[in-house]
């Protein structure tokens, strides 16, 4: 059995960083260890192009509004960009950057022929009506047209967007250039040529390298508990596959957007994650009367971290376990699930190294989305459809390899998962780079 090590490299103490400082310092860091030239760290550090625009929408009730929006190209050295396109009402930059070189490392990870991308809208379609969102998504696609395709750059869903935010893009996509293309974006309804299994892929893949994770560590599946933040698409995926295969979520953290605050739900003897989604919108909030009448308990937001359960699984958004708050996690946790991208900062991540927790990095533990977004690129480009169960076995294979890879890396080299999992990435990301002439 191959021995997975909680240990990580020294790393700065001072105080946590944007997101995307922190993305550097670790490529930083990995670049060392692998010996990288000058040229290949300069050219990897850094997007290789970025693109800002305004989107102008004329609202429902006759008014203009101007939104911003962004797409980051991190790298298309093994092939076109892949990544989301999120809503996101803070608008930072420096966090599309860090997610876009996120995706370079998890899609090389996955060993997917794909580069990595990031895009945002800077607003909450919470706040919009339908016709509003479609005609922003519809403007940022217009913006982007010249740079995006099955070729070149490929969307998909993220934080706040959907199917239907995809179906939009692809038909506006599609009106500019005048020709159909169901590749130029992923996570489309099943009509469009969306792929079947693609809405459960990421919390699904996620439990599939969680029951990895705990086969290494010598852990009955069958026998844990677990704590989720978030109750969007990919955790209420997350904890369907949990529970099947017989785990216990005791709580649940998500946003309530009408009062604008976290709270967190549990349940002795566990929650009902269908019981729960029928009361829940389509943004992930939870019916807190509902949920008091079904007998749940309501505690503060960031409950979540505290309870004393085997895992914790992240899956909202980044920078949610801190320097700030670690010390909150039980001695009870042996395992954080990364189903979100970076919820863990970097001190954060080096305290719970010391107290020997097992942190599955994001990079692996979420690759099941971007994984089953490649495979409906291929029955995009080829003319097929696959069934839900060939789909979802495709899926397994492909991330039991990814995960064993890096679990021999870090076991030969005594390093963290995290450390391993950027070591496969860069060094496969860096040879495509020199294969190409460009370092």
């Amino acid at each position: 059995m191959t021995t997975l090590v909680t240990s990580h490299e020294p790393r700065p103490a001072a105080t946590d960083l944007n997101p995307f400082e922190t993305a550097t310092q670790q490529f930083d860091r990995i670049a060392e260890r692998l010996g990288l030239e000058t040229a290949a760290r300069d050219l990897l550090r850094a997007p290789m192009r970025e693109f800002r625009f305004q989107i102008p929408v004329r609202m429902d009730d006759g008014t203009s509004r101007v939104f911003r929006g962004v797409r980051v190209q991190h790298n298309d050295a093994r092939g076109p960009c892949k990544g989301g396109v999120r809503f996101s009402p803070r608008g930072s930059v420096d966090e599309v950057r860090a997610l876009a070189m996120a995706m370079t490392w998890k899609c090389a990870i996955a060993d997917l022929p794909l580069g990595g991308a990031k895009g945002s809208i800077e607003c909450d379609p919470r706040t919009l009506s339908l016709r509003e969102q479609e005609q922003v998504c519809r403007g940022w696609v217009r913006q982007m047209a010249g740079n995006l395709g099955p070729d070149i750059d490929v969307p998909a869903p993220d934080v706040m967007s959907s199917a239907q935010h995809m179906a939009w893009m692809l038909d506006e996509f599609e009106t500019v250039h005048r020709s159909r293309q169901p590749g130029f974006i992923t996570g489309k309804p099943l009509p469009l040529g969306g792929s079947a299994g693609r809405a459960e892929a990421t919390g699904y893949g996620a439990i599939a390298v969680l029951r990895l994770a705990l086969e290494h560590l010598g852990l009955d599946p069958s026998r844990v508990t677990a704590s989720v933040q978030g109750f969007g698409n990919v955790a209420q995926h997350a904890i369907r596959a949990f529970v099947a295969r017989g785990g216990s979520v005791t709580a649940v953290s998500c946003w309530d957007h009408k009062e604008r605050v976290a709270y967190t739900y549990t349940k002795r003897g566990g929650i009902d994650v269908d019981q729960l989604a029928r009361i829940t919108d389509k943004y992930g909030s939870i019916d807190m009367v509902h949920a008091i009448d079904l007998g749940y308990e309501v505690l503060p937001g960031d409950a979540w971290l505290e309870q004393a359960v085997d895992i914790l699984i992240p899956a909202a958004l980044e920078g949610q376990i801190t320097a700030q708050n670690v010390a909150r996690v039980t001695p009870r946790v042996k395992v954080i699930l990364e189903g979100a991208n970076g919820p863990t900062t970097a001190i954060a991540d080096a305290q719970l190294a010391r107290r020997n927790v097992l942190v599955v990095p994001d990079v692996l533990a979420n690759a099941g989305g971007v994984t089953c977004s490649y495979f409906e690129q291929v029955q995009n480009n080829s003319g097929q459809l696959w069934p839900r169960e060939e789909v979802l076995a495709k899926l397994d294979a492909w991330l039991t390899r990814a995960f064993r890879h890096v679990a021999q890396t870090a076991a030969r080299e005594q390093i963290a998962l995290r450390e391993a999992a950027y070591a496969v990435a860069v060094g496969r990301v860096a040879e495509a780079c020199t294969l190409r002439g460009w370092v």
